[in-house]
């Protein structure tokens, strides 16, 4: 692809902060790095703890089994999402219930969250969609009325605001995401933070071998005692250093984004078939992905993908419903009714969008999405 959909930011302190642990020769996991990047995370977010993780997907499940979602609970999802925010349910033997979203923020809409509420329904897992926050103060209203458990899957979306407040800030705990695509990244890796001291203790357990741990496993000699079920799900220390130099860059990364969005939006605004994404008026979008509507059927959409493709320009659909997968349908015999999951996912379709997109490249961009619609006759 001549422009693919993302590209890493990096510059040579990601390589030093890595060579420096490297060089050290020891705590290359479990280290004092590790717990830095912790510290950082839980101060950018502006909650009291975080725990990192090797991926997103791990930092879910954990954050699932800390609050104790087990099963026979069932929690409200949107099929709207990449696949791991349902499956993370699966894996602790919970049910997903998929509630539709609305198509202003393509997160969860609370009116359809509170008609799946049940006695079974224990907690809510709101997508913040592709940069931007979801509808989020009122589903933390609807969690408090029911005495549900909030969690955010903030994957998308980290250093995005609703005036003053991160995403990840307002729910019980949230999950981060750190893989090669995300604002910030540690190639893979993720984060679970939260205010909640009983949760933050559950994660470390969770983490790693359900072990109690005074200090770290690799650097006592004391016996430390196996009092839960856990996993390997440890982020390495080398992965951290990337994490603490990428996380120093963010105020850069995203407003390199973000300027790149507006030249895109002043441009694809004038493309009647084309919507760019338009976040509510005190929310600050921060485009880990720019995903646009197509007008249309969704074989409008899916030409235009190819002709793009055929140009050297990648896109990609987020999201394609879960509900709608062979295993949900299929094996696990869903039937849902979401109509607007169902007609928007249909029409979206995800542009490239990194901090280094050079003003060029935009206007290539834009120039064969006109060029598509004026030769196809639309």
């Amino acid at each position: 692809m001549k422009i693919p959909l993302f590209k890493i930011f990096w510059d040579d302190e990601d390589i030093k902060a890595v060579n420096e642990v490297v060089r050290r020769g020891m705590y290359w996991t479990e280290g004092p790095t590790s717990k830095e990047f912790e510290k950082k995370l839980a101060g950018y977010i502006g909650t009291k703890y975080a725990v990192v993780f090797n991926s997103g997907t791990s930092a879910l499940h954990a954050a699932v089994l800390a609050h104790n979602i087990k099963e026979g609970d069932e929690t409200i999802v949107p099929s709207f999402t990449f696949i791991a925010t349902a499956n993370a349910l699966l894996f602790a033997g919970a049910r997903p219930v998929f509630a539709d979203i609305e198509s202003k923020t393509f997160g969860l809409d609370p009116e359809d969250v509170k008609k799946k509420i049940t006695d079974k329904v224990k907690a809510i897992i709101p997508v913040h969609y592709g940069g931007s926050p979801c509808l989020i103060r009122d589903l933390k209203e609807i969690a408090e009325d029911y005495n549900l458990i909030l969690i955010e899957d903030a994957a998308e979306s980290f250093g995005a605001k609703i005036k003053d407040n991160k995403a990840g800030s307002f729910g019980d705990s949230a999950m981060l995401s750190f893989c090669q695509n995300k604002v910030i990244t540690t190639g893979d890796g993720g984060a679970v933070v939260t205010d909640l001291r009983e949760i933050y203790e559950k994660l470390k357990l969770i983490r790693s071998h359900g072990r109690l741990e005074d200090n770290g496993y690799f650097s006592s000699w004391k016996h430390m005692d196996y009092v839960t079920l856990g996993y390997n799900y440890r982020m390495s220390d080398i992965t951290a250093a990337l994490g603490i130099a990428q996380l120093e860059k963010i105020d850069k990364i995203i407003k390199m984004r973000r300027k790149n969005a507006e030249y895109m939006d002043s441009m694809l605004s004038k493309i009647r078939d084309i919507s760019p994404p338009k976040p509510p008026h005190d929310y600050f979008h921060v485009y880990q992905m720019y995903t646009v509507r197509v007008e249309g059927e969704q074989k409008t959409r899916d030409d235009l993908a190819k002709y793009l493709a055929e140009k050297g320009i990648m896109t990609k659909v987020y999201f394609h419903p879960v509900h709608l997968t062979y295993f949900y349908k299929n094996e696990l015999n869903y039937d849902c009714e979401l109509p607007v999951t169902e007609e928007i996912s249909k029409q979206v379709l995800t542009l490239p969008m990194y901090p280094s997109l050079t003003a060029e490249e935009m206007d290539y961009i834009v120039e064969e999405t006109k060029a598509f619609f004026s030769t196809s006759g639309r």
